[in-house]
């Protein structure tokens, strides 16, 4: 529907978008000179704001809540639990397919324009997942879903730099990994609340009213943006969904113990994908699979310092109940109430790294902050046998204290390096090496589990430990790289 649009004559300057050449501190550098007015101002800044927020939550929220609600769903659409898994990884698999063809749209046709759209699809599929009867009939409406959240999650970030004043960049990040903590943190609580007094169908009925809100929000405040003069490249998007599709369902069935004649064939077929994609975006001004952006040294130091975090923090939060409740013999309840300081940790101080971002450089920031996340790993492994509740809750809140001080920093770091025209595909990156992360993470901590089920999970924690400090190394590094032009 985004494509049959005619395309649209370039705007003149409006006052409330701005193009930012020029108008952003080097994001390893302290605000030290005076930055024009930008960004959005009063009520509408707090109502795109707003918009965001709401959005992004509930997109994020719905993968954790899918997650809790499979038995219920398996048993009330009598499918087996190996077939209702497709209702989950339906709407991830959607999601990690689109990320980037949304995001060049987003640049092509304009960020507020596929965000809109993403979060009308998003309600309206999530309508029809409450109405479903049958499994095939909800994977098909989770895969609607899934497309309507990659809209959301393609463009998000990148509307934060044009909703935000430059020298509050860091805060506008901030608010976003703080609004992604807590959705994905209280996801199970929220599904066991509404299904102890609710069935399934009201999971996704809930997204109803506050998408529509969060729609009537968007749709009056956020800003429009330049547009870019490239052309969409359907076959790199095909290649790209080819790519990512097959790398995930590769992944999927590794982390189900698949036999190798069921894993290889899709990730050989990724790995071809990939080369072809790559082939085809060569030279490209804009490609899809953002090349130009992996020149600039901050913006691939970046990027993989987010893909080594959200590994660790795939294995960690997979490894972690495994670890409590099977080594150390802790009930479900008593593992559910160790966790929690964890994700609470990381929504207090995602805001509060987000607003340090916007004075220090974000490379130090983040290697304190992968530091911290991987000594917490470090000594949650090597926990004594018969450990007490604070010699496990103070690690946790390391844990939560480090991974949340690093998130806000790297996104502006992501950012503000790529050129404001190519906002799209640093978006889209942003994403994308969260969701390859987690993906990875998972099937890391299901190769231990297969190894051994005492030993697995302190090993998966071991290696998450690894990730994170290889991210702290990483993102040190950025303090010698060469300056953004």
């Amino acid at each position: 529907a985004i494509l049959s649009l005619p395309a649209r004559p370039r705007r003149k300057k409006h006052p409330d978008r701005h193009d930012r050449a020029g108008t952003e501190p080097h994001p390893e550098g302290p605000v030290t000179a005076p930055i024009p007015a930008d960004g959005l101002q009063g009520t509408r800044l707090a109502a795109a704001v707003a918009a965001v927020v709401l959005a992004i939550f509930l997109a994020a929220m719905d993968i954790s809540i899918a997650n809790t609600a499979l038995p219920t769903i398996a048993q009330d659409l009598a499918a087996s639990p190996a077939d209702s898994v497709w209702v989950v990884n339906a709407y991830q698999l959607a999601v990690v397919a689109t990320l980037l063809p949304f995001a060049s749209i987003g640049e092509i046709a304009g960020y507020r324009r596929v965000y809109t759209w993403g979060l009308a699809v998003f309600t309206a599929a999530s309508v029809a997942c409450a109405l479903c009867d049958t499994l095939p009939a909800l994977t098909a409406a989770r895969i609607a879903q899934g497309l309507g959240a990659s809209g959301i999650m393609s463009v998000n970030t990148a509307l934060i730099r044009f909703i935000y004043p430059a020298r509050s960049l860091g805060k506008g990040y901030g608010m976003n990994a703080l609004t992604v903590a807590v959705s994905t943190a209280i996801g199970p609580t929220v599904a066991a609340g509404i299904l102890s007094v609710a069935s399934w169908q009201w999971l996704f009925a809930i997204n109803l009213p506050i998408g529509l809100f969060a729609l009537a929000l968007g749709l009056r405040a956020l800003p429009e943006t330049a547009l870019g003069s490239h052309r969409f490249d359907a076959a790199s998007a095909a290649l790209n969904a080819c790519a990512f599709g097959c790398l995930v369902l590769g992944i999927t069935q590794a982390a189900h113990s698949a036999p190798a004649m069921a894993t290889l064939p899709w990730l050989a077929a990724a790995g071809i994908s990939f080369v072809l994609l790559l082939r085809r975006q060569s030279g490209q001004a804009a490609p899809m699979l953002p090349l130009d952006l992996y020149r600039i040294p901050m913006f691939a130091l970046s990027s993989a310092t987010a893909f080594c975090s959200f590994a660790a923090q795939g294995i960690g939060v997979i490894a972690l109940p495994f670890y409590f409740q099977s080594v150390l013999g802790l009930s479900a309840v008593e593992t559910g109430v160790l966790l929690t300081p964890w994700p609470a940790m990381t929504a207090v101080m995602a805001p509060i790294a987000g607003r340090l971002s916007d004075r220090y450089p974000p490379a130090v920031l983040g290697g304190i902050g992968l530091g911290a996340f991987a000594l917490g790993l470090a000594l949650t492994a090597a926990l004594p046998e018969h450990p007490g509740t604070w010699g496990i809750t103070w690690r946790m809140l390391l844990c939560g204290t480090g991974f949340g001080f690093f998130q806000s920093p790297n996104q502006r770091a992501i950012m503000a390096s790529a050129p404001p025209a190519r906002s799209g595909g640093a978006s889209g990156i942003v994403a994308t090496s969260r969701l390859v992360g987690q993906s990875i993470g998972s099937a890391l901590v299901a190769l231990c589990l297969g190894l051994s089920v005492v030993y697995g999970p302190s090993l998966a924690l071991a290696l998450a430990a690894l990730f994170a400090a290889t991210g702290a190394l990483v993102s040190l590094s950025r303090l010698l790289a060469p300056p953004a032009r």
